[in-house]
Order: structure tokens, then C-alpha cells, then sequence
């Protein structure tokens, strides 16, 4: 852990949760679940370099300055305009802050949806069969944190055999006048043949100074189908970090596109996926582009644990100036689970001397009966390539552009929603950094 006293924030945590944390009332069962939370949280501290999966990853500097704990000024108007995807309809769910804002949400009015502010979702029958039942299972002490302090966040519940009309956007909104700490909680869950499209957008206002620990689980009951997508087009002084867990039950599918751009300076990722029964599928993709002094980790773990069940997991890092670039995959086939077909791969791009990746793929194999693999490689930017596209007269910049699109076309061609996939293709070109 990161010593005490060297941690400002720290210091503001422990005391928010002792003197503040009590006027707010909260009822049981969540009063009790808050406190052992953050029990684990004290015992643990914040993670550091010491740590073996965080020891690219560190938050010292994020933690040694002071910020507000709670957002005093939900009702202040934001600009959403980073978040429009051409040529998409969707129904669109903004926080602010971590903050839900229905005075600039969409209602969804397909029947079978339940759509509401965290907190409001106590009172629904499924919540708290599955609130902090998979996320807090882990060993990342900031998702007790999170489960201890959150405020903010979505509860969405998709009915049995509800298919959404239409995508859902959630667009999140970093937004203050001064430094702020925002931690919100989501939990999403699919009954069993429900199918949805969720969007999650990551943007900030004004070049706030905000730090997000975010936490989702996410339930697919069985048959469930879903597309998640995370779009992370933040500014440079939002900084993030996110941990998705996720729970499947027979013949569910999940499929995660990850994508992280030149913008915040500081995006740690934590996707996990549980395959806890069997004929179970989970495909994870991901494009990072890094620029500047950016560090974009994301580390995954799809562990098996049934028999049957498929995983597919392909990411690439495209890492620019001194940027970071961090990869680590890993991937467990319980003994339980024969039959596992699993797959791994991470391609990696360096574009001049300064910038670095770091990649990790891990392979933990307990079943005999399986088909597994992974592999990495890493490379510079192709001259070669470049020269033969500029002797055919293609404009430098235009090269540039085509071959990164060449490399990242494998993933991104696996992208179910079209608008999407031009959406982050045009990104890509954005996020270039032209000599």
C-alpha cells in the first residue's frame, strides 16, 4: 500500500467517511455493505508501484493534492456536443459529475427497461441480488473505495426478452470549477434473452480537474446479449479509473470495444469477465492511441470456469511522443471447464523513440481438454511502407494516416455498429500526431 501519510487524499477519504458519510442516512442493507467496504479499503490502502499490476500504473501523483468529494452543483449546465456520433440514434443518458441528469436525459419508453439514479435503485426487486456481489470479489482495493463512497451512477434493469429499439448512450460529463474526486457506481442487468446496445462516452467540460473511479457490474442472465462500448475522448486534466465486471450465465454473449484516445492523461481500465456457466461467449477488443504524456493501462482478465464456453480477445496500442502504453491480458481455464476455446492477441505500434508499451499476456491453463493461444508483437512505425506510399504520390500525412488504419483495422473491423466504427476510424485520424 502507499504509505498514509503521504497521501492527501487519503487523509480526506477516512474523514469524509467518519464525519460526513453518517448526515446522509444511509438505511441498511447498503449502511452495512459501505462500512466493510470500507473496512477492506483501510486495510489495503491505495495501490502502488510495489504491486505487480500496478507497477507501470502510478497514482501517487493523483493522490498527494486535495479535491471536493461531492458534486455541490449538479444542476450546472454542460456541453455534450464531444459525444455526438454521426448518423446514430440513440437514447441518451447523461451524468455529470457521476451525477444522473434526467432534465438532459432521454427517456427510454421501451416497456421492460428500468432506467434511474443509483441510488433510487434500491428499492427495485433485482438490485440488491447483484449489487457489490461480483466487483467486490476482487482484490482492487478501489473498488472498495468505490462501493464504500459512491455517489452517482446508473441502475438499469432490461426485462426478459426485451429487445432495445434503439442504442443506449451514456455520456459521461466531467465538469467543475475546481479539482473533484467522483466515484459512481453502475450496475446494468439483462434477463435472460434480453438484447441491448450500451455506448459509453467519457468527456469533460472546460478542462476540469477531476479524478473518476467508476465501477460497473454487469449481469447476462441467460441468453442475454450485449455490445458495450467504451469511447474515452476526455481532455487532459480528467483523469480515470474504471473497473468492469461482468457475469454471465448460459448462452449469454458480451461483447467490449475499448477505445482510449489522445486526451486525459491518466486512464486505468480493469475489465473482467467471468464465464460462469456453460456455452458462455465473451469477445473483448480494444484500440488505444496515446499522445503526449498520456499513460492508458488496461488490464483484463476472462476467466473461465464452465465447460464450452468461447473467448476472443484482440487489443493493439498505437503509443505516440512519450506516451504509456500498457497491456496485460490474462486468461484462466478453471479446471472445471473442458472444452474452453480461448483466444488471445495484443499488436503494439511505437511511433518515434520516446514513447513505450508495456504488454503482459498471461495464459493460465488447469483443464486438458482445450484450445487455447495467445500471442503479442511489437513494432515501429513501417518507413518502408510510408516511402512506397509517397512514391505513388500519397501526401505524408495522408500515409501516416492509412497505415495506422491498416493496423488497427483488425479490430476495428470487428465492431458491430457501423456509425461506431466511423466514429473511432475518424478519431484515429484525429488523434495523429503529424510531424
Amino acid at each position: 500500500m502507499i504509505t498514509q501519510v503521504s497521501s492527501s487524499l487519503y487523509h480526506q477519504l477516512v474523514a469524509f467517511f467518519e464525519e460526513e458519510l453518517p448526515l446522509k442516512g444511509y438505511q441498511e442493507p447498503l449502511g452495512s455493505i459501505r462500512k466493510e467496504a470500507f473496512a477492506r479499503f483501510k486495510d489495503s490502502g491505495f495501490p502502488s508501484l510495489k504491486m505487480e499490476d500496478w507497477k507501470y500504473t502510478n497514482l501517487q501523483p493523483l493522490i498527494n493534492q486535495h479535491y471536493r468529494l461531492n458534486d455541490s452543483i449538479p444542476g450546472r449546465n454542460v456541453n455534450i456536443d464531444k459525444a455526438v456520433i454521426g448518423g446514430l440514434d440513440t437514447y441518451r443518458l447523461v451524468l455529470v459529475n457521476g451525477h444522473y441528469r434526467k432534465d438532459l436525459s432521454d427517456t427510454i419508453t421501451d416497456s421492460g427497461v428500468v432506467v434511474c439514479a443509483i441510488e433510487d435503485g434500491v428499492t427495485e426487486h433485482e438490485f440488491l441480488s447483484h449489487f457489490a456481489k461480483y466487483a467486490d470479489r476482487t482484490d482492487n482495493p478501489l473498488v472498495a473505495l468505490n462501493t464504500a463512497l459512491h455517489e452517482g451512477g446508473l441502475y438499469i434493469h432490461i426485462g426478459k426478452n426485451v429487445t432495445l429499439k434503439k442504442s443506449v448512450q451514456i455520456i459521461h460529463v466531467a465538469s467543475a470549477d475546481e479539482a473533484v474526486f467522483n466515484q459512481a457506481r453502475n450496475l446494468f442487468v439483462l434477463d435472460e434473452n434480453a438484447e441491448a446496445e450500451i455506448i459509453e462516452s467519457f468527456i469533460s467540460n472546460d478542462h476540469s480537474v477531476s479524478l473518476n473511479n467508476t465501477v460497473s457490474e454487469l449481469v447476462l442472465k441467460e441468453g442475454a446479449r450485449l455490445q458495450h462500448y467504451y469511447l474515452q475522448v476526455a481532455d487532459e486534466k480528467s483523469r480515470y479509473l474504471n473497473h468492469t465486471e461482468v457475469k454471465q450465465a448460459r448462452h449469454s454473449l458480451y461483447n467490449n470495444y475499448n477505445c482510449s484516445f489522445p486526451g486525459s492523461s491518466f486512464i486505468r481500465n480493469n475489465i473482467n469477465v467471468r464465464l460462469d456457466d456453460t456455452a458462455v461467449e465473451s469477445h473483448l477488443y480494444g484500440v488505444t492511441l496515446t499522445a503526449q504524456d498520456q499513460l492508458v493501462d488496461n488490464h483484463t482478465i476472462v476467466d473461465h470456469r464452465m465447460p464450452h464456453c468461447e473467448s476472443y480477445e484482440w487489443y493493439k496500442n498505437i503509443a505516440q511522443d512519450t506516451s504509456t502504453a500498457v497491456f496485460n491480458g490474462k486468461i484462466f481455464v478453471q479446471p472445471d471447464a473442458q472444452k474452453t476455446n480461448a483466444f488471445q492477441q495484443n499488436n503494439n505500434m511505437l511511433i518515434g523513440d520516446k514513447a513505450n508499451i508495456f504488454t503482459k499476456p498471461q495464459l493460465e491453463i488447469f483443464a486438458d481438454d482445450v484450445k487455447c493461444s495467445h500471442g503479442c508483437t511489437m513494432g515501429q512505425f513501417d518507413e518502408d511502407a510510408l516511402f512506397y506510399l509517397k512514391a505513388r504520390g500519397v501526401g505524408e500525412a495522408s500515409a501516416r494516416v492509412l497505415l495506422v488504419h491498416a493496423f488497427a483495422f483488425d479490430v476495428t473491423e470487428k465492431f458491430s455498429n457501423t456509425h461506431v466504427r466511423a466514429y473511432v476510424d475518424s478519431l484515429i485520424e484525429r488523434g495523429l500526431v503529424i510531424d
